[in-house]
Formats: C-alpha cells, sequence, structure tokens
C-alpha cells in the first residue's frame, strides 16, 4: 500500500513540476506579446494552468516582499516540490 501511495504522490508531483514550468512559459510568452491570448487554445491552456497553479502562488506570494515586476514564487515552489520528493525518496521509498 506503501508503493502505491509512493507511485501516486511522486507521479503527480512530476505533473505539478511542468505545469509550473509551462504556465511561467505560457505567461512569458504572453508578456512578450509571442502569443496571443485573444486566441482560444492559447487561452484555454493559460487558463488552465494559472487555476491549477495560483492558488499555492498566490499564498506563496504573502510571504515573500514586494519585488516589483520579479515573481520569484515559482522558483519557490519548484524548490519545495523538489524537497518534498527528496524527503519521499528518503523517507518513504526504503519501506516500499
Amino acid at each position: 500500500m506503501i508503493a502505491v501511495f509512493y507511485f501516486v504522490v511522486m507521479t503527480f508531483l512530476k505533473f505539478y513540476w511542468w505545469v509550473v514550468i509551462v504556465s511561467v512559459i505560457i505567461s512569458w510568452l504572453v508578456a512578450f506579446n509571442i502569443l496571443n491570448t485573444n486566441n482560444a487554445f492559447v487561452y484555454n491552456i493559460l487558463d488552465f494552468t494559472y487555476r491549477l497553479t495560483d492558488p499555492i502562488l498566490n499564498k506563496i506570494r504573502s510571504f515573500l516582499p514586494n519585488l516589483g515586476a520579479f515573481d520569484v514564487s515559482p522558483i519557490i515552489l519548484l524548490v519545495l516540490i523538489e524537497a518534498l520528493k527528496i524527503l519521499m525518496f528518503k523517507y518513504i521509498y526504503p519501506y516500499t
């Protein structure tokens, strides 16, 4: 049972890591006017990634000082995801 839990959580963390990366890249492309949000496909992907990442990123942003145009909350979220993966590998994986 622990092996199933480990597999499910690790898969979810890997998926969420990629969603954060895609969200950052798409937001950069929209900010530099490479992608247009009037396109339905681009808007749907942007909306999907924002709905998945913004609740956690907003909580991280509430602890950070205002850095103006720089948003380091995705970097902090990625570091937290990697730390959680390392902790799971160290403490849960030996029992599977």
